[in-house]
């Protein structure tokens, strides 16, 4: 493959770089990367590959863009409020530069169709934002042999790493077991620097550039962590675990499961656990309506109790309930209605309410969002 006349001048300054040369301009326009997630992190990592002259980048995303995403994901503009996020994010990458091809999966990534999609890529950059997803990814890659380039955020904080299948460890070795559902709150939940995801997100572009050149040290085996408050950068060094039920020396995990039920989003019987109450807004706004004698009990921090609340609730946020238990008392044989933003909050709240010998008491379905969605449009979305 020879460079155009319009390439040497597009690429000019990688070409003079020793590290990179003609080579290595030539492998980057050669390569086939998969980016999982066209999001917070998908955004810098798609417009900086492209620029770097990557040949082909693979999308996987099934989702609308939304106005709150516009806060740091920067392939999409007001414009693309309610299209595909897919769609938004070619339509900039080839903006960026017609050189690269685009590979549009919109689906949702899962155990029936990861390694069908991951195997034609050189490598995949995991900009997910949920667990099942994580572990799904990391085993695919094991399984392919490809490398897993990962990056996370939340609120102020992010890390980065790659994951090398047979040099170095993988997600697992670094998280064996997820978390209890809930229990780490998401950024829709938690909030999130709108800068953040461009920081990390173009730490992961480097490597993947630095992987496709096979230039630099690699970040294997080390784990890159960014505090935005502090303006601090630290490493921790990772091992492989010997006896991680990936890619340890005896694999147990020889192929991908039911990642949900592993993390617990899928609640029931075969994981020893008991169903969540749940009521909806609709049953919610009834019981309100019919003046029902029950405490709507709003279980969120006292921030988001100020951009948005529901009229007649009682603040505890969940971190301190099992604290304030006492304040519930003339409830105990009452009904209690507890929510939050979403849903995973209040879940955990009704979870300690019913171990500690309240009978009557539900979370609200999707939360204030789904409330200001489907009754209240005048309740600020957040």
């Amino acid at each position: 493959m020879n460079l155009t006349p319009e390439q040497y001048s597009r690429y000019s300054r990688h070409l003079i770089l020793p590290e990179i040369g003609e080579a290595g301009q030539k492998k980057l326009l050669a390569a086939k990367v998969l980016l999982i997630g066209a999001g917070g992190l998908g955004s810098p990592l798609g417009l900086y590959l492209a620029a770097a002259g990557v040949g082909t980048i693979g999308l996987v995303d099934f989702d609308v863009v939304d106005l709150s995403n516009l806060q740091r994901q920067i392939l999409h503009t007001n414009d693309d409020i309610g299209k595909s996020k897919l769609d938004s994010a070619e339509k900039r990458i080839k903006g960026m530069n017609p050189d690269t091809k685009v590979v549009k999966h919109p689906v949702k990534i899962s155990s029936d169709n990861a390694l069908e999609i991951i195997q034609g890529y050189d490598l995949v950059i995991d900009g997910t934002d949920n667990f099942p997803t994580r572990y799904l990814v990391n085993d695919a890659c094991v399984l392919l042999n490809k490398p897993n380039i990962y990056g996370s955020i939340f609120r102020f904080e992010g890390q980065a790493t790659v994951f090398m299948p047979k040099t170095g460890p993988c997600y697992r070795c670094l998280y064996p077991e997820p978390p209890p559902p809930g229990m780490v709150p998401s950024c829709a939940e938690g909030g999130v620097l709108g800068i953040l995801p461009g920081v990390i997100g173009v730490l992961q572009a480097t490597e993947a550039v630095k992987l496709i050149v096979g230039t630099g040290e690699p970040l294997i085996g080390r784990l890159l962590l960014y505090d935005a408050l502090k303006m601090s950068f630290r490493t921790l060094r990772l091992r492989r675990d010997k006896n991680c039920p990936v890619c340890g020396d005896h694999p147990t995990v020889t192929k991908l499961i039911d990642y949900e039920e592993f993390c617990g989003v899928k609640r029931g019987e075969s994981r020893g656990e008991s169903m969540i109450p749940e009521i909806s807004v609709f049953d919610l706004k009834a019981k309100l309506d019919r003046k029902e004698d029950f405490l709507l009990l709003d279980v969120r921090e006292p921030h988001e109790y100020q951009i948005a609340k529901i009229p007649g609730s009682k603040l505890i946020p969940v971190g301190q309930l099992a604290d304030r238990l006492s304040e519930l008392e003339s409830y105990r044989d009452k009904e209690i209605v507890a929510h939050c933003k979403l849903g995973g909050r209040s879940s955990r709240a009704v979870e300690l309410l019913l171990k500690s010998g309240f009978k009557k008491v539900w979370s609200v379905a999707g939360g204030i969002s789904a409330w200001s969605s489907q009754v209240d449009p005048s309740v600020p979305k957040y």
